[in-house]
């Protein structure tokens, strides 16, 4: 441990206070960093603003049902049973079928051989594009072919290669010549999935209905290797929040220290401490930042540090020009239904149309040109963002999800706990609770979205919901601290401008995207790495603990060297 006695004259934190290890963020990034830290013998000490840890992971309880708060469930890719298999943590799984819905069909995805069944409901929908059809599904199962080499094995980073001299010989080295030729071609298919798919037909209404599930500009490789990604979700008994309990359990079991309601307000990067913002400070050999990006630059103080370098200074003003990606508005009902009625309508886990429309049918005034107006009054914007949320909420994409329906435990029994959301802008709630009438807009989108639902797949709803309440892009932001309340870390960039990103972008390159300009300061999670999730995430917090635990050892061993030949001489 370094010795923080000596400097307490000029405030750095006595003994007793220092670690090894300092993390910061708890999210699902922090967890994995901080677990594989202690798990290798170093002090840590894991920091949270919130009064609770998990980020975007996690579950909570209301009246006897469980409601997941993020994450609906967890796609292993590789990565999920192997971090966990590997720190010997036992959590027992469910398989997670996922349903796709067009207004009265829907069908549920089992893997590439789905597809077919997928091709006949558009066809259904779409009967003149039949032939475009099934030439964009020729190139989703181009896509997930791609795709499978790269999560079709266990990750190597959690598997001990020393000691499974048969996975490496008969695993890893024959999938390391496939992933070199695969990877390739997917990253060159890097342009959003809207612009891509209009080279194989001109029906917008078909395009929407097949991007509505993605994120705004996603790349095409990401988007359509989802379809055969759905069949690898898997939910954990007890709610997702059981993850974030087991990492938990599992630091405080290995002697590591977790500390909520902790924000750190100020980093000094010299003496190597944080203070948190209610004073306390804390040294640390080296430090994690799996917090958003522009709190970290902003905690960083460089007067003291002297440390504000070009590589520095170029981080930082891609941060400024970026944004935070896509956010989302949450409904959560407690329904007096048996889970059978669910089962029938959209099963565990549905991604539901209602309308074979699509988002570019909608013809009200768009609210941001009404933002951008400097004349506009307070009745302007509050009536076009009323007639655009409508036209939205009709139109929109929803990912419906029933938590009992994979644990009956999760909701008093005859009853169904139902979460739904779909994408939200955070530009538009944040404008509706500057002007005024934040509490009305939520309460409009949870009766559009009520009405939507009670006029399409769940016909008689309405009268069985026992309680109701909903959660937005504010509510993110100010449980995760993530900018915009982004739930995929940075907003997808167009074609070519990927490098303005101040993140990795690339899957070869994903060993880079713990690196920081900042000395001592590692860095992890949703916000380092595009396109994110919870599986980069994962990886890339055992990433930065893979790095931070060879540079503590060095700095050991040069240490012991060091007293070895002091005592000789």
């Amino acid at each position: 441990m370094m010795d923080f006695k000596k400097d307490d004259a000029n405030g750095t934190v006595a003994a007793g206070n220092d670690y090894d290890v300092i993390v910061i963020g708890a999210g699902i990034a922090g967890l994995t960093s901080a677990a594989y830290t202690a798990k290798a013998g170093y002090t840590t000490l894991l920091c949270e603003k919130n009064e609770k840890p998990g980020g975007l992971v996690g579950s909570f309880s209301r009246n006897g049902f469980t409601f997941d708060a993020g994450i609906r469930a967890f796609e292993n890719s590789g990565i999920v049973f192997p971090m966990l298999a590997q720190l010997g943590i036992a959590i027992e799984f469910v398989k997670n079928p996922v349903m796709i819905g067009i207004e009265d069909t829907h069908m549920t995805l089992k893997g590439v051989e789905s597809l077919a069944n997928y091709a006949a409901m558009l066809t259904a929908k779409f009967p003149e594009n039949q032939a475009e059809i099934a030439a964009i599904i020729s190139e989703i199962h181009k896509v997930t072919g791609y795709m499978d080499v790269l999560y079709g094995i266990e990750n190597p980073l959690f598997k001990d290669l020393t000691m499974d001299k048969d996975y490496l010989f008969k695993t890893l080295l024959p999938w390391l010549l496939k992933y070199q030729v695969n990877i390739r071609k997917a990253q060159k298919l890097s342009e959003p999935i809207e612009d891509y798919l209009r080279r194989f037909t001109k029906n917008q209404a078909l395009i929407d209905v097949i991007i509505q599930h993605f994120f705004e500009k996603m790349p095409t490789f990401f988007a359509l290797s989802y379809f055969g990604l759905y069949s690898d979700y898997s939910y954990p008994i007890g709610g997702t929040g059981r993850l974030v309990t087991a990492l938990r359990d599992f630091i405080a079991g290995h002697q590591g220290e977790l500390a909520l309601g902790t924000e750190i307000s100020q980093i000094d990067v010299r003496a190597r401490r944080v203070t948190t913002r209610d004073g306390r400070c804390f040294g640390y050999r080296e430090l994690i930042w799996c917090g958003d990006m522009k709190a970290l630059y902003t905690a960083v103080d460089f007067a003291k540090s002297g440390e504000h370098s070009r590589r520095v200074r170029e981080q930082q003003q891609k941060i400024c020009q970026n944004r935070g990606g896509d956010s989302i508005f949450t409904l959560y009902l407690g329904v007096n239904l048996e889970s059978s009625y669910f089962a029938q309508r959209c099963g565990p886990h549905c991604f539901y149309t209602p309308s074979k429309a699509g988002l570019s049918a909608i013809q009200s005034e768009h609210w941001q040109a009404v933002l951008a107006d400097p004349n506009r009054s307070a009745i302007d914007l509050q009536s076009a963002l009323k007639a655009w949320v409508r036209e939205y909420l009709e139109l929109t994409t929803y990912e419906i999800s029933c938590p009992a329906l994979r644990d009956p435990a999760l909701a008093p029994a005859g009853k169904t706990g139902v979460i739904v959301s779909t994408l939200m802008d955070y530009r538009l709630v944040k404008a509706t609770f500057e002007a005024g009438w934040y509490p009305a807009f939520k309460a409009l989108c949870e009766e559009q979205i009520m009405a939507v639902l009670e006029n399409s797949v769940f016909r008689g709803l309405t009268e069985q919901v026992e309680q109701r309440f909903s959660s937005t892009p504010l509510t993110i932001e100010r449980i995760t601290g993530n900018s915009g309340g982004a739930i995929t870390g940075w907003a997808f960039c167009d074609e070519g401008t990927a490098g303005k990103l101040p993140a990795v972008n690339q899957f070869r390159k994903i060993v880079k995207t713990i690196a920081t300009p900042l000395s001592h300061i590692s860095q992890a999670g949703q916000w380092t790495f595009s396109p994110s999730g919870l599986p980069v995430s994962i990886l890339t917090g055992k990433l930065a603990a893979d790095g931070v635990i060879k540079r503590l050892a060095k700095q050991d061993r040069a240490g012991q060297s060091g007293d070895a030949s002091g005592a000789g001489r």
